[in-house]
């Protein structure tokens, strides 16, 4: 046999997303170019690695234990990579963090100035929603998560970067009804919450239930992009993080609207499992963030204040 680390970083790609469309794309590779590859790996075995039912592909038996072998020959040829560049005193290894949705806003520009320094890093960060986040913590899948909302079950170490801060929100479309008043305004438009289990989720529903706020109709989105957009078009009123919102206010599609007890604050933190032993690399990612956070914070996240003053 004769096949490249190429061409088992293609089969790889195929096999886990099952789909030679979506392994192109994340390869940034053209279609063809992930097909031929497949093909000159696929005739190297007597045995099919796939096959194609209907317009589905799918891995066989004997494709996926040899998906298993390619990942570990992968991990093998990288941890090479990542020694050849620590024997040379470079920083170098995976770094992985799992970041709930509304953290994306957030983590990239702790980590920009990080990996910019050191390019043996490589990292891998899983964006999802706060359970998947929890999990891969308690399974000991990451180094870090990012969260707003420590999960008080697990024993964890943490490191505050800055404040959360939620506030009642309204399009442009709805705010500029001034003959509804405050107190009124829930009647009139329904609140949109985010899917159970967000910790924006929760905080909002304990303000609502603190505050007796009727919401006789409330509807319900599973991201914050689509949250945004149904507010931009006027459907109701939610309560947001205000970092996920700032071109939104910027363009006046989307206003803070005052209200007794708003914002909420929360803490967005760096956790970790207190019984792990990080790497090489993640602890070298602490240490920066412990010694840059308040520099990036003044330099990236001063627009808070401006549009909240």
């Amino acid at each position: 046999m004769n096949y490249t680390l190429h061409q088992l970083q293609v089969f790889l790609k195929v096999t886990q997303k099952e789909s030679i469309t979506k392994a192109s794309e994340e390869l940034f590779l053209s279609q063809p170019a992930v097909s031929i590859q497949l093909k000159k790996f696929q005739d190297q075995f007597s045995v099919p690695l796939t096959e194609v039912v209907g317009r589905q592909l799918y891995v066989t038996d004997f494709g996926k234990e040899i998906a298993i072998a390619a990942e570990k020959i992968l991990n093998e040829v990288q941890e090479i990579n990542y020694k050849t560049l620590s024997f040379k005193g470079q920083i170098a290894g995976r770094l992985t963090i799992s970041v709930v949705s509304t953290g994306k806003y957030v983590m990239p520009y702790f980590l920009s100035g990080f990996l910019n320094k050191h390019k043996g890093v490589d990292l891998i960060m899983d964006v999802t929603n706060k359970n998947k986040v929890i999990k891969s913590l308690e399974n000991n899948k990451v180094d870090f998560s990012l969260v707003s909302v420590v999960p008080p079950q697990l024993n964890l170490e943490k490191i505050q970067l800055m404040e959360n801060k939620l506030h009642l929100v309204g399009g442009s479309k709805i705010i500029s009804d001034k003959k509804v008043s405050k107190k009124k305004m829930f009647e009139e438009y329904p609140l949109i919450y985010r899917e159970e289990g967000s910790a924006t989720r929760n905080a909002m529903e304990n303000f609502i239930k603190e505050n007796n706020l009727p919401t006789h109709k409330k509807m319900e989105l599973t991201s914050n992009e689509a949250l945004k957009q149904a507010l931009i078009a006027g459907f109701g009123y939610s309560i947001m993080p205000l970092i996920g919102i700032k071109n939104e206010l910027q363009n006046g599609d989307l206003q803070l609207i005052p209200f007794k007890g708003l914002p909420l604050t929360t803490n967005w933190e760096l956790v970790w499992i207190k019984s792990k032993n990080l790497s090489p690399t993640a602890t070298a990612f602490l240490n920066y963030i412990k010694e840059e956070k308040e520099k990036i914070i003044k330099e990236e996240f001063s627009w808070i204040k401006i549009i909240q003053d």
